[in-house]
C-alpha cells in the first residue's frame, strides 16, 4: 500500500462536478480578473473569518507583501517573527528592505513564544508577525498586549491556519492585518497560487487594495501609489468559492485524523520514541500538517519510504540558518526552533486519508523502533 503525504486528486474527485461547472461559468461570462467570483470570495471569507475587509491576491507571499506595504514598512524597519516558518514570512520583510528579528518558539505549540518578544523590541521595531504554524494559532492575547503597549502593528501569518481559532476567534481576525495562502496543498487550496489579506481597518484595507492593482483602485489611470500586479484570477476564485463551502468539514476530518494518530501512538507504546503535536489550551487546531519529533529522523524516513509511505521534511533549517541570511544571525541562537528542525517529520495528513492507512503508517513506525 503506497500512502502519499498528501493526495490532492482524491479531494478533487469528491467535488469535480461543482468545480467544472464553476470554471465553465467563468468562461461563459468572459470576465477573468477582478470580477464577481473574486468579490464573492472576498465577501464570503471576510464573513467566515469575522473580519471587516478582505483583499484577494495572487499568493500568500504577495498577501504578506501587501500587508507590509499597507503599514508603510520602510527600509531598516524591524519586524519580530519566528525562525520556524516557511521562508516567505521573513522573505517579504527582507524584500522590502526591512529586517526580520527572531524570537524562539514555544516548545509545545511551535508558535512564537510571547515571553521573548519584549526583549527583542528596539526603536526600529514596526510590527510583530506571529505565524500560526501547522494549523494552530499563536498565543495572541499577550502578543496583542505587547503590541498595544509599544504601538506596534500585528500581522497574523495564517497561511497554514485558515479556520483555526484562539479563544473562539478565527485566525486573521485578531491583529491589524491577517493573511492566508491558497497554495494547492493548503487546507483551503486552489489549483494554482492565491492569497488573501484581512483587516478591520479601512485605511489599511484601502492601502492593500491599491497596492494590489498598480497603486490604484478603481482603475482611473492616476496611480497615486507605486504598486504591483497581485490580482487573483476569476477561475481561481471560482474554484475557491466551491471549496470554501467544505472547509469546516475538511478541517474537522483533519482533527479526527490527528486524534487517531495520537491514539495509535499511545496504544502502540511509541510515545517514548516520538513527540506528538500538542494543542494549546485556548486553541482549536486545523492540522495543516501533523509533525512528530524523533531523533533518528533520516533513518525513519528512509525506512518508511522503502515501504511506500511518504513523509515530509518541511523545515529542515530554521530561517536564520538559510543561505541568504548567512552571517546575519551568527551570534544568535534559537535552540527550540533549531532542535525542532533537526527532529521533525511530517506524516501523511489530508482529509481523504483513511484510518486504515494511518494504522499502516503507525505499524511500520513501531516495527522500525522494535528493530533498533
Amino acid at each position: 500500500m503506497n500512502i502519499p503525504l498528501v493526495d490532492l486528486k482524491m479531494q478533487y474527485y469528491t467535488i469535480q462536478n461543482e468545480i467544472k461547472l464553476a470554471i465553465d461559468s467563468v468562461l461563459e461570462r468572459g470576465r477573468y480578473v477582478l470580477g464577481p467570483e473574486t468579490e464573492r470570495l472576498e465577501a464570503t471569507l471576510s464573513k467566515y473569518t469575522g473580519t471587516t475587509y478582505a483583499i484577494a491576491c495572487s499568493s500568500g507571499t504577495d498577501a504578506l507583501l501587501l500587508a507590509l506595504l499597507a503599514i508603510d514598512l520602510q527600509p531598516g524597519d524591524e519586524v519580530i517573527s519566528t525562525p520556524l516558518s516557511f521562508f516567505a514570512s521573513s522573505e517579504a520583510v527582507s524584500f522590502l528592505k526591512g529586517k526580520p528579528v527572531f524570537v524562539d518558539i514555544d516548545p509545545e505549540t511551535y508558535c512564537m513564544d510571547p515571553a521573548q518578544i519584549e526583549a527583542a523590541i528596539t526603536p526600529k521595531t514596526k510590527a510583530i508577525l506571529p505565524v500560526h504554524i501547522f494549523g494552530q494559532c499563536a498565543e495572541m492575547d499577550p502578543i496583542l498586549e505587547i503590541a498595544k503597549k509599544h504601538n506596534l502593528y500585528v500581522i497574523e501569518d495564517a497561511c497554514q491556519a485558515i479556520g483555526a481559532t484562539y479563544k473562539n476567534k478565527k485566525s486573521c481576525s485578531m491583529g491589524d492585518l491577517g493573511v492566508i495562502s491558497f497554495y494547492p496543498s493548503k487546507n483551503l487550496g486552489g489549483y494554482g497560487d492565491g492569497g488573501m489579506v484581512f483587516t478591520h481597518n479601512e485605511d489599511l484595507f484601502k492601502a492593500a487594495r491599491d497596492f494590489r492593482t498598480h497603486g490604484e483602485y478603481p482603475k482611473q489611470f492616476k496611480h497615486k501609489r507605486i504598486g504591483t500586479n497581485s490580482r487573483i484570477s476569476e477561475i481561481e476564485a471560482s474554484i475557491l468559492n466551491v471549496k470554501q463551502k467544505h472547509i469546516d468539514a475538511w478541517n474537522q476530518k483533519r482533527r479526527d485524523l490527528a486524534q487517531n494518530y495520537d491514539r495509535l501512538f499511545s496504544e502502540n507504546n511509541l510515545r517514548s520514541h516520538i513527540q506528538i503535536p500538542k494543542t494549546g489550551s485556548n486553541n482549536q487546531h486545523t492540522y495543516h500538517l501533523y509533525l512528530i519529533q524523533t531523533a533518528p529522523k533520516e533513518s525513519l524516513q528512509k525506512y518508511l519510504a522503502e515501504r511506500g509511505i511518504s513523509t515530509g521534511n518541511h523545515f529542515p533549517k530554521p530561517i536564520h540558518h538559510l543561505d541568504c541570511y548567512e552571517g546575519q544571525y551568527a551570534h544568535q541562537s534559537f535552540p527550540i526552533a533549531e532542535g525542532f528542525c533537526e527532529k521533525s517529520v511530517s506524516l501523511p495528513m489530508f482529509p481523504e486519508l483513511t484510518f486504515e492507512q494511518q494504522e499502516t503508517v503507525v505499524r511500520n513506525i513501531k516495527v522500525f523502533f522494535e528493530k533498533r
